[in-house]
């Protein structure tokens, strides 16, 4: 991704507190991606990377990580969400509330979709903002994970 979506002052984000800011595009999930997530976090579980196995279980197919879906939404933040104009940098600062609610499975595609909780803020020049987050699978009634997401951005 060339950059955030866009820049704004941080007034004008304080003003979306409250409403969703944005929804990002499909993701495929595929085998190669699991695949590499699990070599990578050595999180070689059968239910991820051995599809024989899995296609005995309930889900019919490997399915991906909690965390590689989880380590997506710095990607999906970053097409969706405001940047603080004239801020230096932005950092992941933490979760208050993560559910891994279903499964992804094998091929499916994921989209985050992100409301502004809060706008906080902090001493040193920080603004720490609070983003609830859904990411929802493609054709499922159940989303994949629900998250109360923190980060914090160097002014």
């Amino acid at each position: 991704m060339e950059g955030p979506v866009r820049q704004v002052e941080k007034e004008a984000l304080a003003a979306l507190v409250g409403r969703e800011v944005g929804v990002s595009s499909w993701i495929r999930i595929d085998q190669a991606r699991i695949d590499a997530f699990a070599d990578l976090t050595e999180d070689r579980a059968f239910i991820h990377v051995d599809r024989e196995r899995a296609a005995a279980t309930p889900f019919g197919t490997t399915i991906a990580h909690g965390f590689l879906t989880l380590s997506l939404l710095s990607r999906m933040a970053y097409e969706v969400c405001p940047t603080i104009a004239g801020s230096k940098f932005g950092v992941n600062y933490g979760c208050n509330r993560l559910r891994f609610i279903a499964p992804v499975k094998n091929g499916a595609r994921v989209r985050g979709r992100f409301t502004l909780r809060k706008l906080e803020d902090q001493p040193g020049g920080r603004v720490l903002a609070t983003y609830d987050v859904t990411v929802e699978i493609e054709g499922e009634d159940k989303p994949a994970l629900a998250i109360e997401w923190l980060t914090m951005t160097f002014m």
